[in-house]
């Protein structure tokens, strides 16, 4: 691993470590927040905003030169040719609940190339990493995806949000019932991706994610042997994307699903 990504991975995981420690305190006294409500189903609080304004300061004052895009907080341009990408707190509706469900998301793009991601599960404690051709790990362990050859054998995680038509998803959910698969959904879209990579899940498709929801969670997928649709990274950091992935033995029935849904 080149010095300055082996860095970058070392420093960014104490930072996300320091986030979800932080980010677990708003949880345990959540009764405090001051939540707002950005559009349907689309939540911020103050532990969002907080928690990406720590782990932004953590990364300018290690890598000044670096650029970061943050859900809450905006762009700031980078000289490096490294851009890091924050979701403080992905599945904030399962976070204000008082439920799992929640993580916290750092990916790293290097010249529009994701090459390292990390997400941390602070109430499973569990830690997913991923670094660009040197694997995926859960808590140091090696990962892989599963071994299902069809949607009846295991479940599919399917994404939505009030910014895309209804329709296409709920077709979707059907073809996957119809084929005898059975459909899961967890307030966080990165933890869904990561169960992926994890062989929990076979499969994953939303009709549109942010950059700072899924490119982390998909090169971990990646390096752990899964199927990840093509996608132009520099595209989906400015205007978010669709989003398909699966297990090798599921990914062409999956994609066969959307595409007749229009998904």
């Amino acid at each position: 691993m080149h010095k300055e990504l082996q860095a970058r991975r070392d420093t960014g995981l104490q930072i996300v470590q320091a986030a979800s420690l932080s980010a677990l305190h708003y949880f345990s006294d959540i009764d405090k927040l001051v939540i707002e409500q950005k559009g349907k189903q689309d939540l911020v609080s103050d532990a969002d905003k907080a928690v990406e304004v720590q782990i932004k300061g953590a990364l300018l004052a290690s890598f000044p030169a670096d650029g970061v895009i943050g859900e809450e907080h905006g762009r700031v341009s980078s000289e490096s040719g490294y851009t890091w990408v924050i979701d403080p707190i992905d599945g904030t509706s399962s976070f204000v609940a008082g439920m799992p469900g929640w993580c916290v998301v750092l990916a790293c793009v290097k010249d529009d190339d994701v090459v390292l991601g990390i997400v941390i599960d602070p109430i499973a404690q569990e830690t997913y990493i991923a670094v660009k051709g040197e694997g995926a790990t859960l808590n140091d362990r090696p990962l892989s995806v599963s071994s299902s050859q069809s949607l009846a054998e295991g479940s599919t995680a399917v994404g939505y949000s009030s910014r895309v038509e209804v329709g296409p998803t709920v077709q979707v959910l059907e073809h996957i019932m119809q084929a005898g698969g059975v459909f899961y959904r967890c307030g966080s879209g990165a933890l869904m991706l990561c169960y992926v990579a994890a062989g929990r899940l076979i499969g994953y498709c939303e009709s549109h994610m942010h950059a700072w929801d899924c490119v982390a969670a998909l090169l971990i997928i990646q390096e752990a042997g899964g199927t990840v649709e093509l996608v132009d990274t520099k595209e989906m950091l400015a205007q978010g994307g669709r989003v398909l992935t699966a297990c090798p033995g599921v990914y062409s029935q999956l994609e066969s699903i959307c595409r007749e849904a229009d998904l």
